[in-house]
């Protein structure tokens, strides 16, 4: 049977048990904030598609069980990680901060929630979940150019009981700095596993900054993300989001533009397969002009599958000299893969330039005709037209640190897709 509501007095109890330090306030404001919004339902338009009733049953499991710390060994899987993109690494594994692969420099300053008194933001109800249960939050601050990219590794396992874990994590870029991060998210084991993070960036005046995230959790596991940006006057963001595993994935993606000369160009792929439900929602808020938006998100999908992609660009009065453009395309193999685009626009502005469109087909037959009539075969032909479907936003990686990465993530999980299709 779904579960459709949190079990609040267990929450409450976790919620008492955990530490009495500086973020004790936070959480109880977090904790009664949740009693009255509660957690999204399907009644809730942003969340009509995508269903968090396996979230709340993993979260009530683990809260019946007394909140249990994971403690499984991730040294094997973060090695593996940190050695495939070279940057400078922060982790958070099980909920918890570990920043002895951190090298400290005069480029960036990193403090804990817990050891400062600036209040936490929790604007919705699993920004309250994840406050509520949060063992503790980093705030780094670049304020020069950093020789090597800034990497976050949110990490996560599961195993005999169900777990959850929660991550929290804000970013300020300074004025004239230049910034390239890393946001990777992974988890190992065969349990229940539900991982709920918050990331908050703002940049400063002509700040430039490069963002790469990576989602490559088990198959089976629940995630919900949420990346807000803030951007500064004649600052620029070039993001790429990249998703590859997952059971239930929920992104958020808001973006809001309150400064002249502010650009936002960012790009997703999600390559979903059996059991994966992949939602990505994004907002684009334009309050001033000009400044710039772009956003393309591709999808790939085979199987029984479900994918959900709502771009949403708002146009605020007075906001002249806008120009904001969206583009999804999706590519199913599968009659039993189903997609739900929505690309929305609302302007209430007269001097803009908007555009938005979406996309739904197949491989082409005639391409794939065509290759097989030059001597390759019908896998290899099918495996060359998804990769090139995909490959133009591998290529667009903001982050070269990351390049490699994410192109033998992306081709080891297409492999995957395409032998599904031909068995």
């Amino acid at each position: 049977m779904k579960q459709t509501a949190l079990s609040l007095p267990a929450l409450r109890g976790v919620v008492e048990s955990m530490s009495d330090d500086g973020l004790r306030p936070a959480r109880e404001a977090a904790l009664r904030s949740l009693d009255t919004r509660g957690l999204p339902t399907l009644r809730d338009e942003d969340w009509k598609y995508t269903d968090l009733s396996s979230a709340i049953a993993i979260s009530n499991q683990w809260l019946k069980n007394g909140a249990p710390a994971a403690s499984d060994d991730l040294q094997g899987s973060i090695d593996e990680i940190t050695a495939a993109v070279a940057a400078n690494w922060l982790i958070v594994a099980n909920g918890v901060i570990d920043d002895t692969r951190f090298t400290p420099g005069d480029a960036i300053d990193v403090e804990r929630f817990s050891a400062t008194t600036a209040p936490i933001v929790a604007d919705r109800a699993l920004a309250d979940l994840n406050v509520a249960l949060l063992q503790d939050g980093l705030r780094i601050r670049v304020h020069a150019t950093p020789e090597r990219p800034l990497g976050i590794l949110v990490i996560d396992s599961a195993n005999d009981a169900a777990a959850v874990s929660q991550a929290n994590i804000e970013i300020c870029v300074s004025d004239n700095c230049s910034a390239e991060i890393v946001e990777y998210h992974a988890s190992v084991g065969e349990g229940d596993h539900y991982a709920n993070t918050i990331v908050s960036l703002d940049t400063g005046y002509r700040s430039q900054v490069g963002y790469t995230r990576i989602q490559n959790r088990r198959i089976g596991h629940v995630f919900t993300g949420r990346i807000s940006a803030a951007l500064g006057t004649d600052s620029t963001l070039d993001m790429a989001n990249y998703d590859i595993g997952g059971g239930l994935v929920r992104n958020d993606v808001d973006i809001n533009l309150a400064a002249t000369g502010a650009a936002a160009n960012f790009n997703g792929l999600y390559l979903v397969g059996d059991n994966q439900h992949i939602d990505n929602h994004t907002s684009v808020e334009h309050r001033v002009g000009p400044a710039v938006s772009s956003q393309e998100y591709r999808g790939i999908l085979n199987g029984s599958c479900r994918a959900v992609w709502n771009g949403k660009a708002i146009v605020f009065e007075g906001a002249d000299g806008t120009d904001a453009t969206q583009a999804n395309h999706n590519l199913l193999l599968s009659e039993r893969s189903e997609i739900d685009a929505k690309p929305e626009l609302e302007i209430y502005a007269e001097d803009v330039k908007c555009a938005h469109g979406t996309t739904v087909g197949q491989l082409d037959e005639t391409a794939l005709f065509y290759l097989q009539s030059r001597g390759i075969d019908k896998m290899q032909g099918r495996q060359m037209l998804t990769h090139a479907f995909a490959v133009d936003l591998v290529s667009r990686t903001p982050v070269d640190a990351t390049r490699d990465a994410v192109n033998a993530l992306v081709s080891a999980r297409l492999e995957e897709l395409i032998r599904v299709q031909a068995q």
